[in-house]
């Protein structure tokens, strides 16, 4: 390892401790050498400076909180002795920068299916999706039957999606589940999809089926279970006829401009900043140079770095929607007597991540330094090419079903803490530092943490594009291999 700390940004007055770091050890930052006061675990911030109560701690060259009391130079900050400036809404004023990104068009190309209406799928699998979690049950007999049938060839996978939704809903949140189920059958990534319907559900089968609007009728199968004898046998029937017709499917030569991925973070630590999100950060300005596509969420993880995109919006009323996303999220928190700024989770705290907008600088790097094009409610499918910000939690699963839905062929999740979870399409794990992909060679797809040790982050950017376009291609990640594979839609009214 080149270095045991590191200055992010010369405007920092903390650094961060690349690995442990002990108490009377002395670093030397910018010409200054400070002894340490105390022990600083690997992730954390050291001190460069005096602090007075209340001075804000620069991290990547903007403040991340301020402390809650006066701290010597060489000491460990930390949640305990800093706290958030955020708090309530706030009026913005749109200052827009100049992108100018000097990338190369490369002519890549990755072998995807190419579906009746055009669009582009990265697999070619068939899906059982419920209208309501009553038939949820039926859904995974059926994928279990046919999986037997088939013995798994001839697709690159069978699978359902149960969910708890679809009835006993009202307002926003039917409108919630019907939008993702929508979203997930029209989604290129399926080569057929049954729909399994009770009935007397909310989510009405008939209304349901107008809802998606023009769709492929020979590869989308609808089958309510009241009105059939035998659900199973029906099912079955009805899986046959699509596998037939999915299982002739190939793959052929795509262009990289086709290709759209989420981005994401989850079990984030003080190295996300620093090793897997700029390398995001990075693959997203290429892909975007290659006219691809790239969607950010976790609104809640914008929270103090909002700014940054709101400046680089395209337009005025790009900016003017990213306000209206940012304060609508914060709105929904104080709606529940929540406040804005208390978001990182324990693992987050203890992987060196003190504050929300501490979070958030590092979050925010994923989607690098293109201009803002799209900004997407949530539910919605994606309109425009380029860099886009979709409405959604920080929640990793409700989020990663959102990326996925809005059409995205796969979602590239970073993460220091680790996490098993895959959503509906490939969602590849991107470890921030080389001791969790050691521990979790099931879980972590590739590592970043190379990034603070040996391999410049070029090198490192030229092996994730190729990494990224055998797994679009059909290489399966670790979430697809073992099956780890759920959505979860977003919740907010009642429940009747």
């Amino acid at each position: 390892m080149k270095t045991k700390y590191l200055k992010i940004n010369p405007d920092d007055n903390v650094a961060v401790a690349i690995s442990d770091l002990k108490a009377g050890e002395e670093i030397t930052v910018a010409n200054q050498t400070i002894r340490l006061a105390e022990d600083v675990p690997a992730g954390h911030k050291v001190a460069l400076k005096d602090f007075a109560e209340g001075e804000n701690v620069i991290k990547y060259g903007y403040p991340i909180g301020h402390t809650r009391k006066a701290l010597g130079k060489g000491c460990w900050i930390n949640e305990k002795n800093i706290q958030t400036n955020l708090a309530g809404l706030l009026e913005y004023t749109y200052n827009p920068v100049n992108v100018s990104l000097d990338i190369p068009k490369k002519d890549l190309t990755f072998k995807g299916y190419r579906r009746k209406n055009g669009d582009v799928g990265i697999r070619n699998e068939i899906w059982i999706v419920p209208t309501v979690g009553c038939v949820n049950g039926i859904a995974n007999q059926l994928a279990e039957k046919l999986r037997e049938e088939t013995g798994g060839k001839g697709v690159d996978a069978i699978v359902p999606f149960p969910h708890n939704y679809g009835c006993s809903q009202l307002g926003d949140d039917h409108e919630n589940t019907k939008k993702i189920l929508r979203d997930m059958v029209l989604h290129p990534n399926a080569g057929a999809v049954l729909v399994v319907g009770l009935g007397c559900e909310n989510n009405q089968p008939d209304v349901f089926k107008e809802f998606l609007g023009d769709y492929d009728h020979d590869r989308i199968a609808f089958m309510v279970t009241q009105k059939v004898h035998d659900e199973i046998e029906e099912g079955m029937k009805l899986l046959r006829g699509l596998y037939e017709k999915a299982s002739q499917d190939t793959r052929t030569d795509i262009p990289l401009s086709e290709l759209r991925v989420g981005l994401k973070c989850g079990g984030s630590d003080g190295f996300s900043g620093i090793t897997a999100n700029p390398l995001l950060g990075m693959f997203s300005d290429f892909l975007i140079a290659q006219g691809g596509t790239s969607v950010l969420t976790e609104v809640p993880e914008m929270f103090g770095a909002e700014t940054i995109l709101m400046n680089r919006c395209r337009t005025k009323e790009l900016f003017e929607e990213t306000v209206k996303l940012i304060n609508d999220f914060k709105e929904y928190f104080l709606s529940h007597g929540e406040p804005v700024g208390e978001n990182p989770s324990p693992g987050n705290k203890a992987g060196g991540i003190s504050t929300l907008e501490d979070k958030a600088l590092g979050c925010t790097q994923k989607c690098g330094k293109s201009y803002v094009e799209g900004v997407m409610p949530y539910g919605e499918r994606l309109k425009v090419k380029g860099l886009n910000l979709l409405s959604a939690p920080g929640n990793d699963l409700v989020a990663s079903t959102a990326l996925a839905s809005c059409g995205c062929h796969m979602v590239l999740f970073t993460t220091g803490r680790g996490t098993p979870f895959g959503t509906y399409v490939p969602t590849m794990k991107i470890s921030t530092n080389s001791k969790l992909a050691e521990n979790k060679p099931t879980w972590i797809d590739f590592n970043a943490g190379v990034i603070v040790e040996d391999e410049p982050m070029q090198k490192t950017l030229e092996r994730f594009i190729d990494y990224v376009v055998r797994v679009a291609s059909g290489e399966l990640v670790n979430n697809e291999k073992k099956g780890y594979r759920e959505i979860a839609i977003f919740k907010n009214g009642v429940t009747l």
